[in-house]
Formats: structure tokens, C-alpha cells, sequence
């Protein structure tokens, strides 16, 4: 019997296990037929800067030397959980090299996830919430001409500015996607043997990419690999049915069933704005009360227009903990918490779209019960008014919930609303 060679241990597990990783890939299409793991992400657009390294190096001859690369990413949730719980964090990298004559070379595929930093536990994928805190390894290694060497990444500066050693934690959630439009996420970039200490080689520099939100980009290091970093038999064989049966193309209907994250949002909104404002009293595609006030709308709007009051007249928030200075603009958010002491959630609601005086649009956020789509518009009627909520659940558990059972729920809900909000406007709140 022939000695199994160190770089390519047991092909029979290997090609099995491989087997095994796809088999699962394709039954989680059949519930996500686009992207069956990391199923939502933000693309990213910046730059790799290679220091160069000391002596042997990594036996990568692409990192050993100094350099600048362009770089397209996405960063996601690898499993899909509610914002509010760790999961695996996904970094995906489109590394272009600069060709001659200063023209983009050949394009790279780096893969990196949340794992634990020392040896064994860098070959442990770790569920992670704290982005800060997380390291990002390549978890296989690349087959370098010194022998095998894995890649990492971790934290040095947040968008915000601040260094990763604060102690502040920043959550992989929304917000932290949303603060990426803001300033740089940088992060180091090293590499390390399989038992070895890591070695900083340079620099990654990565900011919110323009529309659309997120990107179309599928990454795979096996079809786009490192040009001098090659991949060992058993890794292939581990990832390569995987990653074909992940990023088979979707049926037409599942597409169409679920569309791009830029597309799908652009046509929320559209279906909302002609919901509630072309047609009010017409089809609803979302759970719609309406109620005539005793009171002018700009008196009414007053209320609406101050986030500190929300509490008073908002089903189901307790309480008001911070609002931005510039609410209700665009993209403004007020910081709330949901339900009664000591079962209370933290999150926040931000402001999709404003027509002051007439309309609100808000995404209220309530993990791990999920987001909802809110527009309030008023009907000027002089003396009086008409005051319209329309709302319906977006993402999370609550979308799961049958719409005929979720829209008399919501509606119950906003009746109550409504009234606390008639009260308050006739008490002259907001004055």
C-alpha cells in the first residue's frame, strides 16, 4: 500500500466529506435558491497595500513583494441569522493586481472567515457578532513554495475612526454595514504556517461600495486563484462541488421571487409609495388603517416630527434612549427599545424618505424579531385630518408569518397607535 503523501491526506474522506458539504448546499437551494449560505452582504470597493515581507516570507511571491492591488468584497453573515445572534462572518476578496503599463492584471479570489486566531482553533470556523473582536482566516491553506501558509485578517479601524482596541463593541448588523458608506474599515493583513505565528504583511482598506447596496460578485479561489498560490488536492476536493453547487445559477421564477437586495428594496419602496399614496383606499399589498383627526395636520405632524415622543404613541416601544439631532431627515434614526422590563430589546428605526408635513417612511428594527417597512402619510382636510399607517414586515421571523394572519395583527396594532397619536396631537404635544 502506497504512503499517503502529508499534502494529500485520505482522497477517499476527503472526497466524501466534499460530497456530503454539496448535498447540504443543495437542499438549503431549494428554501434559497440564490445564495444558500451568506444570503445577504454589503459590496465593498477599496485597496490591499503589500508591505513586503522580511527574509523567506510566506513563499507567496504576490504578498512577499510590495505593492498596491485594487479590491472588490463582500462582506456577509454566512449562516443568516437575525442581526441580534453571532454568526460566521464572510469576507470575500476580488483582488486585481496591477499588469503593465499600469493596467489591472488578473483577477484573485480570497475567501476569508471568522476562526479563532492560535493554533488549532484558526481551523475552527466561529460564530462572531463582535466585528472588532473577530479574526478572519482563509481556514485552508494556500500551497506556497515554502509549503503551505494561511492568510488572516484582523480588525485595526472602524469606519468611525475608532481603533479596534477601545473595548467598545460594534456589532455585525446593520448599522455597522451602514457606517461602512462613512470612512475606511481597515484591517491587517498576515500569514502564518499552519502551526506558526502570524506575520503582518499589509494593509486592507475597504469602504461601502456605490449602488447598488450590495454586489452580484460570486467568489471562488479555485476558478480565480492566487497566481502563485496554489491549492492542495484535498482542499479542492473539500470545496469544489460545494462551491458549483452553491453558485449554480437559480431558476428564473426563484430569481424573480428574490431579486438582487438593490432591486428588491428600490421595488419595496415603489409598491409602498403607490400603496399608500396613489391609491390608499384601493388593493393594500400592506396591512393599512386610516383614521380622521380632530386636529390640523400640522399640528399632528409636530408630534410625528419629534422622535422623543414616539414612545408615547408607538405600540410596543417603552421607551426613547437617544435621536439623531437632524430627525426626521432622510437617513436620520432615533434609538428605541421594544417591550416591558426586564424583556427589553435595543435597536433602532431610520427614516427611508420624508415629504415634511405629508409623509414618513421608516424601517423599524426590532432583532431577532425582525425589521418592518412604516409609512404614515396625513391628509390635509383644514381643521381636521387624515392620518394613514401602512406597515408591513420586511426581513426576520415576523415575514415568515402568513400575511393573512400577520396584516389583522399589525392592524389591531395601529388602530391603537393612531388613537394615542390623535390624543397626543389634541393635547398639543409637540408644541
Amino acid at each position: 500500500m502506497t504512503e499517503q503523501s502529508p499534502a494529500d491526506p485520505a482522497p477517499a474522506a476527503t472526497e466524501t466529506a466534499g460530497r456530503a458539504f454539496a448535498a447540504l448546499f443543495r437542499a438549503i437551494k431549494v428554501v434559497r435558491p440564490v445564495r444558500p449560505i451568506h444570503p445577504d452582504g454589503v459590496g465593498l470597493v477599496g485597496e490591499l497595500i503589500r508591505g513586503g515581507t522580511p527574509a523567506e516570507g510566506s513563499g507567496l511571491d504576490w504578498l512577499d513583494s510590495p505593492g498596491r492591488d485594487t479590491v472588490e468584497a463582500r462582506f456577509s453573515r454566512s449562516v443568516g441569522l437575525p442581526q441580534a445572534f453571532p454568526d460566521i462572518l464572510g469576507l470575500g476578496l476580488r483582488v486585481r493586481t496591477t499588469g503593465g503599463e499600469g493596467l489591472p492584471g488578473a483577477a484573485s479570489d480570497v475567501l476569508f472567515a471568522t476562526t479563532g486566531w492560535s493554533f488549532p482553533a484558526r481551523f475552527l470556523l466561529v460564530p462572531r457578532l463582535d466585528v472588532a473582536a473577530a479574526t478572519l482566516t482563509t481556514l485552508m491553506p494556500y500551497r506556497g513554495r515554502l509549503g503551505p501558509v494561511l492568510l488572516g485578517l484582523k480588525t485595526e479601524q472602524l469606519p468611525d475612526g475608532r481603533g479596534s482596541n477601545t473595548g467598545r463593541k460594534t456589532k455585525a448588523d446593520g448599522s455597522f454595514q451602514e457606517s461602512l458608506a462613512t470612512g475606511d474599515w481597515v484591517l491587517g493583513l498576515y500569514y502564518a504556517k499552519p502551526s506558526g505565528q502570524w506575520i503582518r504583511a499589509g494593509e486592507l482598506r475597504l469602504r461601502a461600495a456605490t449602488e447598488p447596496a450590495d454586489t452580484a460578485l460570486r467568489f471562488n479561489p479555485l476558478t480565480n486563484p492566487l497566481a502563485d498560490g496554489g491549492t492542495y488536492p484535498w482542499t479542492r476536493r473539500l470545496r469544489e462541488s460545494s462551491y458549483q453547487a452553491a453558485q449554480r445559477p437559480a431558476p428564473a421564477s426563484a430569481k424573480a421571487a428574490a431579486p438582487a437586495p438593490a432591486r428588491a428594496a428600490a421595488q419595496a419602496s415603489q409598491r409602498m409609495n403607490a400603496t399608500v399614496s396613489a391609491n390608499p383606499s384601493g388593493r393594500k399589498t400592506m396591512s393599512t388603517v386610516s383614521r380622521l383627526f380632530n386636529s390640523p395636520a400640522d399640528v399632528v405632524w409636530k408630534v410625528i416630527a419629534d422622535g422623543w415622543l414616539y414612545s408615547g404613541w408607538v405600540v410596543g416601544a417603552s421607551r426613547i434612549r437617544a435621536v439623531d439631532a437632524h430627525w426626521p431627515e432622510a437617513d436620520s434614526r432615533l434609538h428605541h427599545s421594544v417591550g416591558a422590563w426586564p424583556l427589553v430589546i435595543n435597536d433602532s428605526t431610520r427614516v427611508a424618505a420624508v415629504e415634511p408635513g405629508r409623509s414618513l417612511e421608516l424601517v423599524a428594527r426590532g432583532w431577532p424579531l425582525g425589521e418592518a417597512k412604516v409609512v404614515i402619510t396625513l391628509e390635509d382636510l383644514g381643521t381636521q385630518c387624515r392620518v394613514t399607517i401602512a406597515e408591513d414586515a420586511i426581513r426576520g421571523p415576523g415575514k415568515m408569518v402568513p400575511k393573512v394572519l400577520r396584516d389583522p395583527l399589525i392592524a389591531v396594532r395601529n388602530r391603537e397607535t393612531l388613537s394615542r397619536l390623535e390624543l397626543m396631537a389634541a393635547g398639543g404635544a409637540g408644541s
